[in-house]
C-alpha cells in the first residue's frame, strides 16, 4: 500500500514537474518585491484588522467599509492566525495571486490544452501588474482568484451538463461577488462558452440559470440587508459613482494608452497577431477560433463599460484607475497570447505530410511567438528595476494613474535580485522544458492533436 502511494505521488510529480515549477517561481518572483501600499490599501487594511477586533469591516470608527465583505473576512482570518501585521496581510494576497496563477492554467488547460495553459500562467505570472497588486493589500487578487474559480467550475458544468456543477460554480460567483463586484466582468466569458455549446433544454438552462444565481442573491441580500443594513441597492451609491472627472479631459484612447505601457506594447501585439491567426486560419483550428472569441469579448466588454463609465458618465476612479477596473481581463490576455505557441505548432511544415501551401500564416505565428518572448523578457527587466524603486505609478495617460509606495522589506533586503533571479529561472525553464518536444520546426503532427484541432 505504501509503495503504491509512493508510486502514485511519484507519478503525480512527475506529471506536474513544470506546473510546480512555476508555481515556485512565481512565489520567488513575488517575494522579491513589495509589500507596497496606497490609501486604498491601508483603508482596506483597517477594514480587516477592524473584523479581526469588533466582527465588523469598519474602515473609520463606526463607518463600514463601501466594499463587499469577504475579502475582508478572509484576510482578518490569516491575521487573526499569523499576527495583525500589514506585512502579514500582505502576505495572505501573495498566496491568493499565487492561486490565480494555478487557475489560469487550469482555465488554459481545460479550454486550449496543457501547454496553453501552462504558458498562460507563465505569462501571468510574470506581468509587473500582477505581482504588484499580489503584494499589496487590496482584495482586487482574492476576487481574481474566485472569479477564475466560478469560471473553471462554470466550464465543467457547460461541458458535462451537471447542475451540482452549476450549483458549485454559483456558490463561488457569490463568494466572488461578495469580495468585489467586479466579479461581475468574468459573467462574459462563462455565458459565451455556455452560447458556444448551445444547450437543447430551455428548461434546463432555466433551472441551471437560477442554481447559479440563487447563491450569489442569498449572500448579497444577507449582508447587504440582514448584516450590514447599508441597503440592497447601496452598490448604486458608491464612492466610484459619485465622483465626476475635473481639471482633466480624458482622451478617447486613455484606455488603449494603460494598457500600452501596463501591459505592454509587445504584450498587445501578440494578442492582436493570436486573433487575427485565429481568424484568417479558422479551419485549421475551429475550436481555438471561438475560444479566442470568447476571451476577446471578455477584453472588449470589460473596458467597454470602463470607457463608458469615463467618457460617458464624466466618473474620476475609472478613469484613474483601470489597474483594478480591468484585472479581470488579464489573464484573457495572457490566454490569448499563450495560444501562438499551439498555433505555431499547427503551421509549422511537417515531414511525412503535406507540404504547407500557405507559408504566411507560419511565418505570422512565428513573429507572433517572438512578440510573446520579447514581452515576456521586457517585463522581466521591468520587474528587475522595480525592487530599487519605492514609488511606482500606474498611468493612465499624462500624470493620471494610480500609485503606490514601496515599504522596506524587514529582511534579506539585499538578497531580493538573487530571489528574484532564481524565480525567473525556475519559470522560464518549467516552460521550456515542458515545450521541448514541440518547438522544433519539422515534426510530425500527432494523431491526438489531429483529432483535437484540425477540421474532419
Amino acid at each position: 500500500m505504501t509503495l503504491t502511494i509512493k508510486s502514485q505521488f511519484t507519478n503525480f510529480l512527475r506529471e506536474h514537474y513544470a506546473l510546480f515549477g512555476v508555481l515556485l517561481g512565481t512565489a520567488l518572483v513575488s517575494i522579491s518585491l513589495g509589500p507596497y501600499s496606497n490609501f486604498d490599501s491601508q483603508t482596506e487594511y483597517a477594514a480587516a484588522s477592524s473584523v479581526v477586533k469588533l466582527g465588523l469591516p469598519y474602515a473609520t470608527p463606526g463607518n463600514l467599509i463601501n466594499q463587499p465583505p469577504i475579502g475582508f473576512y478572509i484576510n482578518a482570518l490569516f491575521l487573526r492566525v499569523f499576527g495583525l501585521s500589514y506585512t502579514m496581510g500582505v502576505a495572505a494576497v501573495t498566496l491568493f495571486g499565487i492561486g490565480c496563477v494555478f487557475l489560469v492554467y487550469k482555465v488554459g488547460k481545460t479550454m486550449y490544452g496543457t501547454r496553453t495553459g501552462l504558458l498562460a500562467a507563465g505569462l501571468f505570472a510574470l506581468t509587473p501588474w500582477q505581482v504588484v497588486l499580489s503584494r499589496s493589500f487590496l482584495i482586487d487578487v482574492q476576487c481574481l482568484f474566485f472569479s477564475l474559480l466560478y469560471l473553471l467550475v462554470g466550464i465543467w458544468a457547460v461541458r458535462k451538463a451537471s447542475l451540482k456543477l452549476t450549483l458549485a460554480s454559483g456558490i463561488f460567483f457569490g463568494i466572488a461577488l461578495l469580495t468585489k463586484l467586479f466579479a461581475v466582468f468574468t459573467l462574459i466569458p462563462l455565458v459565451l462558452f455556455l452560447v458556444y455549446y448551445r444547450p437543447k433544454s430551455l428548461k434546463r438552462v432555466f433551472a441551471g440559470s437560477v442554481l447559479f444565481v440563487l447563491p450569489g442573491f442569498l449572500m448579497y441580500y444577507l449582508w447587504y440587508e440582514l448584516i450590514s443594513r447599508l441597503g440592497f441597492f447601496s452598490v448604486l451609491t458608491h464612492n466610484d459613482f459619485s465622483s465626476s472627472i475635473e481639471g482633466v479631459t480624458p482622451s478617447p484612447f486613455f484606455l488603449v494608452k494603460f494598457f500600452m505601457d501596463n501591459a505592454g506594447l509587445l504584450f498587445l501585439l501578440a494578442v492582436g497577431v493570436s486573433v487575427a491567426l485565429s481568424l484568417w486560419k479558422r479551419k485549421t483550428f475551429p475550436k481555438t477560433v471561438f475560444f479566442d472569441l470568447i476571451f476577446l469579448s471578455a477584453i472588449l466588454g470589460t473596458a467597454g463599460i470602463n470607457m463608458y463609465l469615463v467618457l460617458a458618465r464624466g466618473l474620476w476612479v475609472p478613469y484613474v484607475d483601470p489597474v483594478k477596473y480591468d484585472y479581470q481581463v488579464l489573464p484573457a490576455f495572457c490566454l490569448l497570447a499563450a495560444s501562438l505557441l499551439d498555433k505555431f505548432r499547427l503551421l509549422r511544415p511537417r515531414s511525412g505530410g503535406a507540404p504547407n501551401q500557405n507559408k504566411l500564416s507560419f511565418f505570422v505565428a512565428i513573429a507572433g511567438v517572438i512578440l510573446v518572448i520579447a514581452a515576456v523578457t521586457v517585463n522581466m527587466l521591468t520587474l528587475g528595476n522595480l525592487i530599487g524603486k519605492d514609488y511606482l505609478l500606474f498611468k493612465v495617460e499624462g500624470d493620471v494613474g494610480y500609485s503606490f509606495v514601496r515599504l522596506t522589506p524587514t529582511s534579506g533586503q539585499q538578497y531580493l535580485a538573487s530571489v528574484q533571479g532564481l524565480g525567473f529561472v525556475l519559470i522560464i525553464i518549467s516552460l521550456l522544458w515542458a515545450n521541448k518536444d514541440k518547438l522544433s520546426f519539422n515534426q510530425p503532427m500527432d494523431k491526438k492533436t489531429k483529432e483535437k484541432e484540425l477540421p474532419a
